[in-house]
C-alpha cells in the first residue's frame, strides 16, 4: 500500500507532536510492509538529533518528499498543505492522510482525483488562543468541517472529541490513541552541566511555549508556594513569542526558574528521568504525548483535569482543578513536601503506560484503517458543511 501524510512540518522531528508521531510511526508502518511518504515543508529542515539521519530522501525506509511553501507565519502550513495535495493527487498513492484541522482545508483537491483520504484530528485546533479569533481560526474551522464532509475515515485521539465530531457533524469517527515506546532513563550529566540540575531538585513541563498548555497558571502557582525545587520550562515559541515575552516577565524576579528552550535527544532523556516532578497544567489537548512520556519515564505528574488528560492517566497522577492557580498551588506545596505520595505515583507507572499505549499498536490500526477505506463497499459518513 501506497501512503502519503500531509500536514507536519518536518519529519523526522521532535518539534511539535504531530513530527512526533509520524517519526515514530511511519517506519513501523514501512517495517510492515507499506510504501510511505512524507511531505516536509520546503521552509522548514531537520534538526537537532536528527541531522544525518535522511539519506537519499529517506529515513528508516520512509520516504522524504518536499511541498513547497513560503516561510512566512500564518501562510508556511497553508500553503504547503495545498502544494502537497496537488503533488500527491497526481501519484499512486492508496491513501492520502492529512494531520491536523487546518491542512485539510486541501482535502477537497486529491478527492477530485478520486484518492482515499484519512484525516487525523489531533487537537481542535482552532480553539487554540495563539490563532485568535480572526482569519486563522477560521481557516482552521473551515478545514475541520471539509474533513468532517469528505474524509473518507477520520481518526479521533479521545472520547471527548469522538463525541464533538458526532454532535457537531453527525459524523462517525475512530478512536486511535497516540502511542509510545520505552524510554532510556539516564542520570544527570548534560543538565547538570549545562543548567545545574540534579535528580529530585526540580519541577519539570515539556511543552510548546502556547497560551493553552497553561504555562502561565503553572509560573503563577510555583511563585506562591515554598519550596527549594526548581521549576523548569523546557520548549520553545510557537509563533507566540509575546507569550513567551510575557512568561518570562512573570518569571523574572525568581531565580528558581530556568527557561531551557527546546530541547531534545539525550538532554531531553535526562530531563525527563531525573525530575522530582512533571506538570502538565493545559487547558486544551489531543492526547498529550507530553503526558504519555512523563509517565512512561516513571515520573510523579500533576495535571489539569480535562478529560484528555483523566481518560489516560486515570488514577496514576494528581489532578488540579483547570485554569485554578490556587488548587494548582496547593496541589504543588503538597507533592514537594510529601515525598512518600510522590513515590507512591511513580511505582509500575512506567510499566503501566508503555503496556497501555503502544506505538506499534498505533500502527497497526491505522493500517487496518486504511484497509477497510480501500474496500469497495466501503461508505464514509457525510455531514452537512
Amino acid at each position: 500500500m501506497k501512503v502519503a501524510m500531509i500536514g507536519h512540518k518536518v519529519v523526522p522531528s521532535r518539534r511539535g507532536g504531530i513530527e512526533n508521531v509520524l517519526t515514530t510511526m511511519c517506519p513501523l508502518m514501512v517495517e510492515m510492509g507499506h510504501d510511505v511518504t512524507c511531505y516536509n515543508r520546503s521552509s522548514d529542515k531537520v534538526e537537532n538529533e536528527f541531522v544525518g539521519t535522511v539519506k537519499n530522501k529517506r529515513y528508516k525506509g520512509v520516504r522524504i518528499k518536499k511541498a513547497w511553501t513560503l516561510n512566512v507565519r500564518g501562510l508556511a502550513a497553508m500553503i504547503a498543505s495545498f502544494t502537497a495535495a496537488i503533488s500527491a493527487s497526481f501519484k499512486r498513492y492508496d491513501v492520502i492522510h492529512f494531520h491536523a484541522e487546518g491542512p485539510c482545508a486541501a482535502l477537497w483537491i486529491p478527492k477530485l482525483f478520486g484518492k482515499k483520504c484519512i484525516a487525523t484530528v489531533h487537537g481542535l485546533d482552532w480553539q487554540r488562543e495563539k490563532w485568535g479569533k480572526g482569519f486563522a481560526s477560521k481557516y482552521i474551522k473551515f478545514g475541520e468541517k471539509v474533513l468532517a464532509k469528505y474524509a473518507d475515515e477520520v481518526i479521533v485521539l479521545s472520547q471527548a472529541a469522538y463525541d464533538y465530531f458526532k454532535e457537531t457533524y453527525n459524523r462517525e469517527t475512530v478512536i486511535i490513541h497516540n502511542g509510545i515506546n520505552r524510554p532510556e532513563r539516564k542520570s544527570a550529566n548534560i543538565i547538570t552541566e549545562q543548567y545545574g540540575l540534579k535528580a529530585d531538585e526540580y519541577i519539570a513541563v515539556v511543552s510548546r511555549l502556547t497560551a493553552e498548555k497553561g504555562i502561565h497558571y503553572l509560573i503563577d502557582a510555583y511563585n506562591q508556594i515554598r519550596t527549594d525545587k526548581k521549576l523548569v520550562i523546557a520548549g520553545d515559541t510557537s509563533d507566540t513569542d509575546d507569550y513567551v515575552a510575557m512568561l518570562k516577565e512573570k518569571a523574572a524576579g525568581n531565580p528558581n526558574i530556568i527557561f531551557t528552550g527546546f530541547i531534545s535527544g539525550s538532554a531531553l532523556d535526562e530531563l525527563y528521568s531525573n525530575a522530582y516532578l512533571t506538570v502538565l497544567p493545559s487547558d486544551l489537548e489531543g492526547m498529550s504525548l507530553c503526558l504519555l512520556e512523563s509517565l512512561a519515564y516513571g515520573n510523579a505528574l500533576l495535571c489539569s483535569d480535562i478529560p484528555e488528560n483523566t481518560t489516560v492517566a486515570e488514577d496514576r497522577a494528581v489532578y488540579f482543578k483547570k485554569g485554578n492557580i490556587a488548587d494548582l498551588a496547593e496541589k504543588l506545596q503538597t507533592l514537594c513536601d510529601d515525598h512518600t505520595k510522590v513515590e507512591k505515583l511513580r511505582d509500575g507507572v512506567s510499566e503501566y503506560i508503555v503496556n497501555k499505549y503502544c506505538w506499534q499498536d498505533v500502527a497497526s490500526a491505522t493500517c487496518k484503517l486504511y484497509e477497510k477505506c480501500l474496500l469497495p463497499h466501503n461508505q464514509s459518513t457525510s455531514a452537512s458543511i
